[in-house]
């Protein structure tokens, strides 16, 4: 295959952001690794953003959209390689990482019919996706929710750090429950120890098996 790609999904505070950097790290000093690279943060695929000051959330056919136009832009990128003919996988290769994208949406529309997104998942895994869920235990939430940002939680009252730490569980599940539900190939890491590095290598050579 000339494509092939990583999905990061997780709530925040899972580690997406350190574990991205990770790979591409790992993906860069692998001697046999593509030298073309396309890396999305979450800013073009997730649905809630900071658009000039003011948080603004897509409809979900606004997102669907979105996943769609990210999906062709790879299709066409790996359409060329293909009509450029056979090569090595580091000459012409394609290799792809996505922040927040199918469960993502699955977690923001539960109410609607799965069609839709079952099409692009569908795409994903033509072009050699497999989805990553980044997880935490339960007994360290509140830790890691006030490690990100430790300024902001000094006046926080204990109900507001537990109702942090409830939303971040109750979404946690809703991902993994919507993994049983997405066709895109899904392997759990849970990032307790922040062993990014390590994370990267079991993410990178799992992904070697497309």
């Amino acid at each position: 295959m000339n494509i092939r790609g990583v999905i990061l999904e997780g709530y925040s505070n899972a580690g997406k952001t350190s574990v991205l950097r990770a790979i591409k790290q790992y993906q860069s000093q692998d001697e046999s690794a593509e030298r073309s690279v396309v890396v999305l943060g979450e800013h073009y695929s997730q649905i809630l953003n900071n658009n000039h000051g003011e948080y603004v959330s897509l409809f979900r056919d606004e997102h669907l959209n979105l996943l769609k136009e990210r999906v062709e832009m790879l299709k066409k990128l790996n359409d060329w390689a293909i009509h450029l003919g056979p090569a090595s996988r580091r000459s012409r290769g394609l290799f792809f990482v996505l922040e927040r994208f199918h469960l993502n949406h699955r977690v923001a529309f539960p109410e609607y019919d799965d069609t839709k997104i079952i099409d692009i998942e569908k795409q994903l895994i033509e072009l050699g996706a497999k989805c990553i869920l980044l997880t935490i235990s339960d007994e360290v939430v509140e830790e890691r929710i006030k490690s990100r940002n430790p300024g902001e939680w000094l006046n926080k009252s204990e109900s507001d750090i537990g109702g942090a730490c409830k939303e971040l569980i109750g979404t946690q599940n809703n991902l993994r429950y919507n993994v049983t539900r997405s066709i895109v190939p899904t392997l759990e890491i849970n990032t307790d120890n922040k062993e990014w590095n390590e994370y990267a290598r079991l993410i990178m050579e799992d992904n070697d098996s497309v």
